[in-house]
């Protein structure tokens, strides 16, 4: 397991009250999974009425993503999805700092065999997926089958940044900040496996606009760079719960990709993302504000 270094300095009396927090979230993890699911629907259906903000960006991510629903499926489906929120930070914890020994013996898992083509290839892979409330669980269960690393967005708190990172990089083979492409360019070139979502609007980064459910989103073209640069293959990791069963699923590579044109890549990878939320649409996470920039300079939400 690679190392976590600790710093005296975390023991500040400022960061105290984040350390409760961790202890507290450390205690929860360990709750029994009924009780976890229980509790997280009622933090759902508290944030569904506090969240006003929140609720209303998914609300018009709704109406602008799945206009063949009716306006009162949209709205039991705007409160399924505030429940899996709950839910959903109850396995973000769990997958840190718990056990998953049940949820191992229960998941399902396809494709493992197009992963291993990949590696006798020698090629890297760069799984890719979107901001579900599963991902951390799955990608947890992934890791023991796979050795897998991932990228993620660094945290404002360092005693959260250790505290997380630490619990990640109990499964995680490595952990590449969101700055550190050059790490992670090295992994993917030693024929590494690296888990990236790249479903959100990044400002500051190397972006273009490309369809998301038909309509024109801000999208990073790293999945575009890292595959032109590494030759690694780019391959949708799908994952869902189903009750208290998960399911995750591999698909084959996309192709062709990486093409001269980031703009069709992007457009690519948009396209799987989609289709993973189709198949799990209240586990999506619809309370980001994904078109918050519009080609034009406007945005969707007023």
């Amino acid at each position: 397991m690679a190392s976590t270094p600790f710093s005296r300095t975390l023991l500040a009396p400022r960061h105290w009250p984040v350390w409760l927090g961790v202890g507290v979230c450390a205690l929860l993890a360990r709750l029994p999974f009924s009780l976890q699911r229980g509790l997280g629907a009622v933090i759902g259906a508290l944030a569904l009425r506090l969240l006003g903000s929140r609720r209303e960006a998914a609300r018009t991510n709704l109406a602008l993503c799945l206009p063949e629903l009716d306006p009162a499926a949209r709205e039991r489906l705007l409160r399924e999805n505030f429940r899996e929120v709950g839910i959903g930070l109850f396995e973000f914890a769990r997958a840190w700092w718990g056990g998953i020994s049940t949820q191992r013996e229960t998941a399902h898992i396809e494709g493992l065999e197009i992963l291993q083509r990949i590696k006798d290839e020698g090629r890297g892979v760069l799984l890719v997926s979107g901001h579900f409330m599963t991902l951390e669980m799955c990608g947890r269960l992934l890791c023991g089958h796979i050795e897998l690393a991932g990228m993620y967005r660094k945290h404002r708190s360092p005693v959260m940044e250790w505290a997380v990172l630490r619990g990640r990089l109990r499964y995680a083979c490595a952990m590449f900040s969101n700055s550190d492409t050059r790490g992670a360019l090295k992994h993917l070139k030693r024929g590494g496996a690296l888990w990236y979502a790249p479903d959100q609007d990044m400002r500051g980064k190397d972006t273009v606009f490309a369809p998301f459910f038909g309509i024109p989103a801000a999208t990073i073209t790293a999945t575009h760079q890292f595959a032109r640069l590494t030759g690694c293959a780019v391959v949708p990791f799908f994952h869902r719960r189903e009750g208290g069963r998960y399911i995750l699923r591999i698909g084959e590579p996309l192709s062709p990709f990486p093409t001269d044109d980031a703009s069709a890549d992007s457009a690519n990878v948009n396209a799987a993302i989609e289709a993973m939320v189709r198949e799990a649409p209240a586990q999506y996470l619809w309370l980001h504000r994904r078109f918050k920039r519009q080609p034009d300079g406007s945005s969707r939400y007023g």
